[in-house]
């Protein structure tokens, strides 16, 4: 069946993959993206090259006014979201000695308060429906932690948190509610780190190798799938067995 998907952190990397799986699974794809602008049409373009449907639109995550006007253009064009993934996050590392107020709380505002935002924005129509589809992407780092990115695991932490009172909160209206814990995976930013950093994945990822953008976005496409109607609170790691046990 054809629904319709909005997936936030779009123009790039895991977004744009997750949004070329679900066009190929044949959903209308709303994107949203921040600044991004060539890599928003670039996503768009290679979804209707492949006869899918997809829609650009853009909005700032943190800020619920812009995501209300995000969502009433895809309403507009497409109706009301049904498969919802949020994707939308950034980094600002360093070490929590010398962090300040304005890294720790750029990372909280888009990585988590966005989910909240683009999540309380759906629910509404999701519920109406009883049905719907949230998939939450987090990290590994949310269980294991990471030097230098308090903030960012902080906010892919709670991503669990959020999920799994959303999953108990709204399964009964046919809403699930899961989360994506990705490990390392290549995209352009981790290309341009070179041999180096992929050795060291390879030293401590158990399968040997970082993952693609694909594998992730495969799984993302089944947690969004009528399959996946009785996965609710889970979380899905796709990290060559980086994080087991945690």
């Amino acid at each position: 069946m054809s629904r319709v998907a909005l997936v936030t952190g779009g123009s790039r990397g895991i977004g744009q993959a997750i949004a070329g799986a679900l066009a190929a699974a044949g959903h209308r794809v709303a994107i949203c993206f921040s600044r991004d602008t060539d890599g928003a049409k670039a996503t768009v373009a290679g979804i209707e090259a492949g006869g899918g449907t997809a829609l650009a639109v853009q909005a700032a995550v943190q800020d619920p006014a812009a995501v209300d006007a995000a969502f009433k253009e895809i309403e507009a064009t497409f109706g009301p979201v049904e498969l919802l993934v949020n994707n939308a996050g950034i980094t600002r590392d360093g070490l929590i000695a010398r962090m300040s107020d304005e890294s720790w709380g750029d990372v909280i505002d888009v990585d988590l308060t966005g989910a909240f935002h683009t999540t309380r924005r759906a629910v509404p129509k999701m519920m109406r429906a009883r049905f719907g589809r949230i998939v939450n992407v987090s990290s590994v780092n949310a269980h294991l932690g990471g030097a230098g990115q308090a903030n960012y695991a902080a906010a892919k932490a709670g991503l669990v948190g959020l999920s799994r009172s959303v999953a108990r909160e709204l399964g009964s209206r046919g809403i699930t509610c899961n989360v994506v814990a990705p490990g390392p995976i290549v995209t352009a930013m981790t290309e341009a780190m070179g041999d180096d950093w992929m050795a060291g994945v390879s030293a401590v990822v158990p399968l040997g190798r970082p993952g693609t953008v694909e594998e992730c976005a495969a799984v993302v496409a089944f947690l969004c799938s009528d399959a996946a109607g009785y996965v609710t609170g889970a979380v899905v790691p796709v990290d060559g067995g980086l994080g087991m046990g945690t």
